[in-house]
């Protein structure tokens, strides 16, 4: 659970540290609707850049940024359709857009959705506690520019093969960055490196697990489900329905969006992918990928496996592929050929890796359901292709300049997604996968056995900790009306 503790005593002293910096924290309903944002901080927005180490860029954390670098106030939900001339499928796919958050991924959203209760019930102390993000990349970037936010020390631990973009980025904004041994799957790596650390360091530090942290679970519930509502009440025609969400396992967060969309579209399904060199959802299985951000040989503690519907295993290979096929430009001078739209070719740097991987699920998911073209796929492209260019030139440096045959031949694995290496979950199916938490979380990380149970057996485990959004708001604003109170008192420097 997400504790709500109060210390009041370092309430005021988080309050007053506060106020020296000038921040404001945002709540929920800011993020869920920004209309509600101060327009004073509105107009600081607009003279500030997207990525600027500046408080007020605490209030961008939202899917709703006006998609520029630097300047922008909201215009709506960032979306992308992908269309059935590039699909093969008359289904409407559909992806959140992540690429204008800051730091340019949605994982700031998750990371301040951890760190801000701790903050305002003055469980961390920003003077004496560093914040550790373990992670495979975006969620420790996330954490460690929240961190700067909020004027806190931050450490960033990531496995050593993730791109060079993610370690480049972590220089100029975290304290510590530490590099686990392995690739994307080494999770329990980074696992042990906590437990290191909070051996030497004990009350110095304060470890933001992603992969057990509800804040996480709570942000993607309560901001990227509305956020995919908003779209689809734009885009939906009058005999359209919603026929699920596809979204890949990496912490697990993103589950929570389509768990919201099953409450608000009954009958709407919830997919999961994973790489198929690491079938841990679908077979218990193991092993290194590519598909950087998901995929990660255990089944994270926030995962309601319950309200899974499907588990969907996917290439690593052919996700490499098409990643190139939509970034180097004789793919997409192929796609256009091919009659794919021009304007939406431009727009195919959107896609981050693990992002054409959630194409690929809703594509299988698409053609496992017979979905028709009044059936909507909602999905989400967590960062884009700026964040792995590099990945573009390994590939080049090992097989050479791409080329149009190789761009007929990727187009052609793209038509040609099968149904195979998917799994409709019975209830013994999510049962099975749900058990898999106990030598993880319970054997290793120190859970409790009486809530592995209670997360199966107790109805409301999972509505309770979505119910905590009021509350949390209400601690924020309080927080905030001290930090104003602080500095009309002359606390500011």
């Amino acid at each position: 659970m997400i504790d709500l503790t109060k210390h009041d005593a370092q309430i005021e002293r988080n309050a007053r540290l506060c106020a020296k910096q000038g921040i404001r924290l945002p709540t929920y309903e800011n993020m869920v609707n920004p209309e509600t944002v101060p327009p004073e901080i509105v107009a600081e927005l607009k003279k500030i850049g997207r990525d600027d180490v500046h408080s007020r860029n605490l209030f961008r954390v939202t899917w709703e940024n006006e998609p520029v670098d630097s300047g922008g106030a909201y215009t709506g939900v960032n979306y992308l359709e992908i269309p059935s001339s590039l699909t093969g499928v008359p289904a409407r796919i559909i992806g959140l857009v992540g690429k204008w958050f800051p730091t340019g991924a949605h994982k700031v959203g998750a990371s301040y959705s951890c760190l801000a209760p701790a903050l305002v019930t003055g469980q961390f102390d920003p003077e004496k506690n560093s914040a550790v993000w373990p992670s495979t990349g975006n969620y420790c970037r996330g954490g460690a520019y929240i961190s700067r936010l909020l004027a806190c020390k931050s450490v960033a631990i990531l496995p050593e093969e993730m791109s060079q973009e993610r370690f480049r980025w972590l220089e100029t904004m975290a304290d510590e960055t530490i590099a686990t041994p392995g690739c994307e799957s080494n999770v329990k790596e980074i696992f042990d490196k906590c437990h290191e650390l909070n051996a030497e360091r004990g009350g110095e530090i304060f470890i933001f697990n992603q992969f057990e942290q509800m804040g996480n679970h709570l942000w993607h519930h309560e901001v990227t489900g509305p956020a995919m509502e908003k779209v689809l009440k734009e885009v939906m025609g009058p005999r359209d329905r919603v026929a699920g969400t596809c979204v890949s396992s990496g912490s697990a967060g993103t589950t929570a969006s389509g768990e919201y969309l099953k409450t608000v579209f009954p009958g709407a399904r919830l997919a999961v992918s994973e790489a198929s060199q690491c079938p841990t959802l679908l077979a218990n299985g193991f092993g290194g990928h590519r598909i950087e951000g998901i995929g990660d040989k255990h089944v994270p503690w926030i995962h309601n496996v319950k309200n899974t519907d499907m588990v969907v295993a996917v290439d690593d290979e052919d996700t490499m592929r098409l990643f190139r096929l939509f970034n180097e430009p004789v793919g997409r001078e192929d796609l256009r050929s091919k009659g794919v739209d021009a304007a939406f070719v431009d727009q195919l740097d959107t896609l981050g890796i693990s992002g054409v991987c959630n194409v690929i699920t809703a594509i299988k998911f698409a053609k496992y359901y017979e979905l028709t073209g009044e059936d909507i796929v909602m999905t989400n492209f967590t960062d884009s292709e700026a964040l792995y260019t590099s990945r573009l030139q390994e590939l080049e440096a090992e097989r050479g300049p791409y080329t149009r045959d190789e761009a007929i031949a990727d187009f052609a694995i793209l038509r040609g997604i099968r149904t195979d290496a998917l799994l409709e979950l019975r209830y013994e199916d999510k049962k099975r996968i749900h058990n898999l938490k106990y030598y993880t979380w319970v054997e290793q990380q120190g859970k409790s056995y009486e809530e592995i149970q209670a997360q199966w057996y107790d109805r409301d485990y999972w509505t309770r900790i979505q119910a905590l959004r009021p509350q949390i708001d209400k601690l924020i604003t309080e927080f905030n009306e001290k930090v104003k109170a602080f500095e009309t008192g002359g606390a500011r420097s």
